[in-house]
């Protein structure tokens, strides 16, 4: 995820935006102004983005000073120019309670803004690193649209004013929204790293004229979906402005391909990853923490494998941990540029030549790319991709219109490799696979459930793989040890993993199992079907219970007609090959995809190898305590050991 968001609070959260994020995170000098202090860190000015600007007399793209940023975003929600309306009314004879009132803009609040990032894909701000002049400034231009656009669909789709009593009603913000947008050029690293902080106020004005605080808790949950719309949005207007295509690259096994320009070396990317290096070997240290820790008895204070809500909170740890101190010196663009390529032709171990003309590599990437795979988007087939990667990748099988929004923009990017789309065409492939292929299980006791946007949905098929009570969590081994530990070497680990991955426990990752559950359904339905007419909306009516992999699906319900009949040779079979490989023939973006009968075959022999892994792990553990004492079963394991997981915020929920 390329867009991460942030809470502003008014206080000391708010000054450390102002002495360090607005200056680049850098150090800002006590008593320097803003402009000042930003041309010596070698940062543009922040500029003013939304359409709520023109309700406060601002326009787009105008300075951002420090009086404007201290009054909306550090006095509670106070109007940016506060100071001058107060000022005025006084001197046209208002009392001072009066003129404090006319730059209030409603009720003063806590959490005065939310702070969006936006970073393209490595390989983005790469090229614009190692580029010429222009295609510095097209890659800049792209980064600034993807963005107006990310921050008019939040305007227009996202945001919401919550008001009267416990907040019951909730209106969209009929002028927009206000924000502060900074760019920075590096990381704490000091490896180029593009990115822009988008201060968002909180404030919003409804239809009445007064104003109210927009509901943040919404604003978390459509991260994912805003983040997906960004990378698109930003790929495509590279990719057709200078001629390139992306594909896909698989970062973690197991794991979402990431979408990168073709052409762009892999080495160059590792470079640019000095910080993914440090957290993920402190992460493999503290998940080897987790699944040996005990309490004062000894018991296991955690499950006796890493989940992925684990993971995801010692990830964050990590970060802080491995977070390196602010950067010293300020350089100019130019400087920066220069030392960035002198620093990758002599470190990164990609040739000279290559970092120098990465352009022409790529164009030449893309020409071979674009001659081979036809982008073409098929709604029925996405809409199948979309529902069955939801559906398996979400606990349950029950999501939100939202999840069905991002994985969409996923697809869409993964099937067009850069090329410009229709505005709705992501929202076409949502609503064909809410009307296709998903069933509304809503039971709406507030006015919130009743929104379109938080109906509850689930797929018209039912896994039984994933059982509803896992095992209880075992005392783990004490008598292992980390191999950094042991007093010996440490085993050689396989290509491709961090330090411990290979002996810690984990629970397998549900994206090959999607990508099991997409191909299966979509044959299915091709095969089934009475048409086979590309692009029209499948007839399930008859298939609700559609044929997907016994081991990710529940068995078909009995036929009464056909009862008596025993089961036919090979029916336990996953996939019927032979069926997929004319699949693929009809397809024309089946290379962007990649499913092929042997990726299949390896997506499975994974998923079952790492699943029986996890299992001995437990049965093991299980054994050896049940000698002991017994332990009750829980229905949700997370939830049975939820108080104890790590992180400075426990039985805090982090939004989607």
């Amino acid at each position: 995820m390329t867009v991460d968001i942030r809470v502003i609070r008014a206080g000391q959260m708010y000054r450390y935006y102002l002495r360090e994020t607005v200056v680049g995170d850098g150090r800002r000098p006590a008593r320097t102004p803003l402009r000042a202090a930003q041309e010596q860190a070698g940062v543009p000015a922040g500029r003013w983005m939304g359409r709520g600007l023109a309700a406060l007399g601002l326009a787009p793209g105008e300075e951002v000073t420090e009086a404007q940023l201290r009054n909306l975003f550090g006095e509670r929600g106070r109007h940016p120019d506060a100071d001058r309306i107060e000022a005025d009314r006084l001197a046209h004879g208002a009392s001072p309670k009066e003129a404090y009132r006319a730059g209030a803009l409603g009720r003063r609040v806590t959490v005065t803004g939310v702070d969006f990032v936006f970073r393209p894909q490595p390989s983005i701000y790469l090229l614009w690193a190692f580029g010429d002049e222009e295609t510095r400034l097209v890659i800049e231009a792209a980064h600034e649209y993807a963005i107006v656009r990310a921050l008019e669909w939040i305007e227009d789709e996202v945001a919401v004013i919550r008001y009267g009593t416990r907040g019951t009603y909730r209106v969209r913000p009929p002028g927009g929204l206000v924000a502060a947008r900074f760019r920075h050029y590096e990381a704490r690293s000091g490896r180029p790293l593009l990115h822009d902080h988008l201060l968002l106020s909180v404030k919003g004005q409804r239809l009445d004229g007064k104003w109210g605080s927009i509901h943040t808790t919404a604003l978390y949950e459509n991260t994912v979906a805003a983040s997906a719309l960004y990378n698109e949005l930003v790929a495509s207007e590279v990719c057709e402005e200078l001629g390139l295509a992306t594909e896909p690259r698989t970062v973690t096994p197991g794991r979402r391909p990431v979408m990168e320009i073709a052409g762009v070396p892999h080495g160059l990317i590792r470079w640019t990853a000095q910080r993914s290096d440090q957290i993920a070997a402190c992460l493999s240290e503290l998940e080897y923490e987790y699944v040996t820790a005990v309490d004062d008895d000894g018991e296991p204070r955690f499950l006796p494998v890493v989940s992925e809500r684990a993971r995801a909170k010692l990830n964050t740890i990590a970060a802080r941990k491995t977070c390196p101190p602010k950067k010293g010196k300020a350089r100019s663009l130019g400087q920066l540029r220069a030392d960035w390529r002198a620093s990758a032709i002599r470190t990164s171990g990609v040739p000279g030549d290559v970092t120098s003309s990465l352009l022409d590599y790529a164009r030449a990437a893309a020409a071979a790319i674009r001659a081979r795979v036809a982008a073409v988007v098929d709604i029925a087939l996405a809409a199948v991709d979309v529902t069955a990667t939801v559906f398996v990748m979400n606990n349950g099988g029950r999501f939100h219109r939202r999840h069905l929004l991002a994985e969409a923009r996923r697809h869409l990017a993964l099937v067009l490799r850069g090329q410009r789309r229709d505005p709705g065409l992501d929202d076409q492939v949502v609503a064909a696979a809410i009307t296709t292929h998903c069933v509304d299980i809503s039971e709406p006791t507030t006015v919130r459930g009743l929104e379109a946007g938080y109906r509850l949905y689930t797929a018209r098929w039912s896994l039984s793989d994933l059982p509803a009570r896992r095992r209880p969590p075992a005392a783990p081994d004490l008598e292992r040890r980390s191999p950094a530990d042991s007093g010996e070497p440490p085993a050689p680990r396989p290509p491709g993993q961090d330090a411990g991955e290979w002996e810690i426990p984990r629970i397998p990752l549900p994206y090959d199992r999607a990508v099991l559950a997409g191909a299966a359904v979509r044959e299915q339905l091709r095969t089934t079907t009475a048409t086979a007419v590309r692009g029209r909306a499948y007839d399930v009516v008859a298939h609700q219970q559609a044929a997907m992999p016994e081991q990710l699906l529940a068995p078909e319900p009995a036929d009464p007609e056909h009862d008596d009949q025993k089961d036919k040779p090979g029916r336990r079979e996953a996939l019927d090959l032979t069926a997929l490989r004319a699949l693929r023939d009809s397809r024309t973006d089946v290379e962007a995809l990649d499913l092929t009968a042997e990726r299949l075959r390896h997506l499975q022999d994974a998923f079952t190898a790492a699943a029986d892994r996890a299992h001995t792990t437990m049965d093991r553990s299980k054994l050896r305590d049940d000698a002991e004492m017994p332990h009750p079963a829980h229905g949700d394991d997370q939830q049975a050991h939820r108080p104890q997981e790590p992180g400075p915020h426990r039985g805090r929920e982090t939004g989607h």
